[in-house]
């Protein structure tokens, strides 16, 4: 029997959890909080399963492990739209989409009249893009939330008291982990939440530019979350003056509409990251420490948890297993 005491119930955490008592393992789960919350990175997730997106800058097992990922969350959290995702440039920009179509697979070229069928409300601002139909989206704080009820349903809770040493522990604190694996840094993530129920999508929408690219995701009733900085910094309280002006700033040239959109919050948090930006799975006498999703959390904790499992269950390595 697979008895296991985990350490930090983000999203790794919970994935992992999920993943060992799926196979009828026992899962003790421990955090800093009781519930999820602000406190853990992948609440300010942008929660976009887009592997081949990621392919722009991304290594080649985060577009193949990516693509496992709608399928695990829509079995075990459910709440995946399936709409694909659609990559824009203005006009001054354009020579960003034609790299990211030279950098990527499975993209259609798409014009402004199928871009209009696709997201009405941006139709009249844009005459070429791409479209990636097999790309989904979630809302992460809901499909937390469906992870931590259902691990509840199993009698798993979550303990705010520091674990005893037990036979086997699996440590997903994130950056946190630093005090044991030296090779593990930060990158600053800075987001908004904003409302405006002038503006209609019906998926993630990427706006490249040659600085700061950035990403919006429909939340529902006209809710978007717009993301995302990438700074090599491991400060995560505030967001900075000139990462919040070209956020908003490429919002309002995605779609006027946005100028007037309310800030609901303002999300920051850094990433853990291994040099590589892949993600680890790690032993140390009876701890297993999985860690490094970077800014691939919901794409590639299932591939995550499936490799931890796979290895307490049956001695299987992955080729996420490294030896420090």
């Amino acid at each position: 029997m697979i008895d296991v005491s985990i350490i930090g119930a983000g999203v790794a955490g919970l994935c992992i959890a999920t993943e060992i008592a799926e196979r009828g393992g026992t899962v003790r789960l421990y955090d800093r909080k009781p519930s999820i919350g602000a406190h853990a990175c992948s609440w300010w997730a942008g929660g976009m399963l887009a592997p081949f997106c990621e392919g722009m800058n991304a290594e080649e097992p985060v577009v193949r492990l990516g693509q496992q990922a709608a399928d695990w969350w829509d079995k075990t959290a459910g709440g995946v739209n399936r709409n694909g995702s659609l990559v824009l440039a203005l006009g001054r920009d354009r020579s960003e989409l034609s790299q990211f179509a030279r950098r990527t697979t499975g993209m259609d070229v798409v014009d402004g009249k199928q871009i209009a069928v696709l997201e009405p409300d941006l139709g009249n601002h844009f005459n070429t893009g791409l479209f990636c139909a097999s790309e989904a989206h979630l809302d992460p704080r809901n499909a937390l939330a469906t992870l931590l009820i259902k691990l509840q349903a199993k009698g798993v809770t979550v303990k705010t008291t520091p674990p005893t040493m037990g036979p086997k522990m699996i440590d997903c604190r994130g950056l946190s982990a630093r005090d044991a694996l030296t090779d593990l840094r930060g990158v600053k993530g800075e987001m908004l939440v904003l409302k405006c129920p002038d503006v209609i999508l019906s998926r993630p929408i990427r706006l490249l530019h040659p600085r700061i690219p950035i990403y919006i995701v429909p939340r529902g009733d006209g809710v978007f979350m717009l993301g995302a900085t990438m700074i090599e910094a491991t400060e995560r309280g505030r967001i900075t003056a000139r990462s919040m002006l070209e956020l908003l700033t490429a919002a309002y040239a995605l779609h006027p509409a946005f100028g007037e959109a309310e800030v609901l919050e303002i999300g920051v948090d850094a990433r853990p990251a291994f040099p590589d930006n892949l993600p680890r799975i790690r032993k140390r006498g009876n701890v297993i420490y999985a860690n490094g999703l970077y800014r691939h959390g919901f794409l590639l904790a299932p591939a995550l948890a499936r490799m931890t499992a796979d290895y307490l269950f049956d001695g299987k390595r992955s080729e996420m297993m490294d030896e420090d």
